[in-house]
């Protein structure tokens, strides 16, 4: 007899994702947002190698979707680094899957963070022909942290990693209180 995937623990996940996804759509400060944070918790909280991957990409697919109809922002030149990065994000995740304790999530979610930094605006530098070759590929990543200006959420950088570090706090945390409350979450 073969067991199902869908457990009590899988539909929270799932739905803990999908909700993140959707808080995508709302008003946020530039790179605050829950992508690297989704990709972490999948990552390290499900148990099917698939599934692992196939839920958060799914997750952050239609809500690029949905953002490229309502504001024609969610797909790009450089959205295929946006994916890759989230994938290995996604292999950090399984990573920690058998010790994701406080100071381990938050160890993965500063390397994510850095990780998906220099994937993407590695992108933004392949994808614009800004000054080839290795100085400009490193006065792409200068030019990038600073990229907003002097404004308290001005960082993309700086917002990715308070973003990641608060989603991952949200995502890992509602998991964490929900085991307590409801047994039947805990992994098998």
């Amino acid at each position: 007899m073969k067991t199902s995937i869908f457990t009590p623990r899988f539909l929270f996940i799932t739905a803990t994702i999908i909700l993140a996804a959707i808080s995508r759509v709302l008003p946020h400060p530039p790179n605050f947002t829950p992508i690297g944070a989704m990709a972490l918790f999948g990552g390290a909280c499900f148990v099917n190698k698939k599934i692992t991957f196939i839920i958060p990409l799914l997750a952050m697919f239609i809500s690029d979707c949905i953002l490229e109809l309502i504001a024609g922002i969610g797909f790009h030149d450089t959205i295929i680094y946006v994916y890759a990065s989230f994938a290995l994000i996604t292999l950090i995740g399984i990573n920690i899957r058998n010790n994701a304790k406080a100071n381990n999530i938050i160890l993965a979610s500063l390397i994510s963070s850095v990780l998906f930094f220099a994937i993407t605006n590695f992108g933004v530098w392949a994808a614009t022909g800004f000054a080839f070759g290795m100085k400009g590929l490193l006065n792409t990543y200068i030019i990038a942290i600073p990229f907003y200006g002097n404004t308290p959420f001005g960082s993309f950088f700086v917002n990715t990693v308070i973003g990641d570090i608060f989603y991952c706090g949200i995502l890992f945390g509602s998991l964490y209180l929900a085991k307590i409350k409801f047994p039947a979450l805990r992994a098998a």
